[in-house]
């Protein structure tokens, strides 16, 4: 049952890196980015169940508690939105940070307080996979440094739990997450919006604008 979890779950995040790597380097994005996003939820039970499994309860925890950040990455693609929904993005770092204190808070419990380096690894994967994944859902860059962190630290906590399946994904994650940082660092930034002619504000501008798309009767006529 241990090798095909690991299979499931590593093919499932191995693709969506991909995915979201390609998706870096293209003017067309959105397809690619949803597929990602999706193909990081279809892997995600699969971790959830390996990592409680092998009692990696912060680990088993913020896999969960991160369900509703890749939901937003799904949704924000398909959207189109540069910046997400107020309240569902509150939504979202809310129920992450619910299931990290709860997966942090029984860990300590069992263990008795961080006295494994299970433990130790598990929370830089915490730390990687809650801002990772937060950041790419806003096409932030830093988020594929955060990943490497993440992938990092859940390829050792797989190797001293002997699953090999999922080391050498972790592993041929890390060249996608480095292709996907490069990609992400040279694309150029949006344009900025025009600057307004002197001695007239931005907001003048936005209002004789909308004015004039309300009632396009009253702009200026020439003779």
């Amino acid at each position: 049952m241990d090798m095909v979890l690991q299979i499931w779950g590593g093919a499932g995040y191995l693709l969506a890196k991909m995915l979201l790597a390609y998706a870096e380097g293209v003017k067309e994005d959105r397809i690619w980015r949803m597929a990602g996003w999706a193909a990081y939820l279809a892997g995600l039970p699969a971790w959830v169940i390996l990592l409680a499994g092998k009692q990696n309860w912060i680990a088993s925890a913020i896999e969960a508690g991160g369900a509703p950040a890749l939901v937003l990455g799904l949704v924000s693609a398909w959207k189109r939105w540069d910046k997400a929904d107020k309240w569902f993005d509150l939504l979202v770092k809310l129920f992450t940070y619910l299931m990290t204190a709860c997966g942090i808070t029984y860990s300590v419990y069992y263990f008795k307080g961080i006295t494994t380096l299970s433990q130790v690894l598990e929370l830089g994967v915490t730390f990687g996979f809650l801002l990772g994944t937060y950041f790419l859902a806003k096409k932030k860059s830093a988020g594929w440094l955060l990943f490497a962190l993440m992938l990092g630290c859940m390829g050792v906590l797989m190797y001293i739990q002997n699953n090999m399946v999922l080391v050498v994904q972790q592993g041929v994650s890390l060249i996608f997450v480095a292709a996907g940082f490069i990609r992400a660092s040279s694309r150029p930034a949006p344009p900025a919006p025009p600057a307004p002619p002197k001695g007239v504000s931005r907001a003048s501008c936005g209002a004789r604008v909308r004015n004039f798309s309300h009632n396009p009767e009253a702009a200026p006529q020439r003779d």
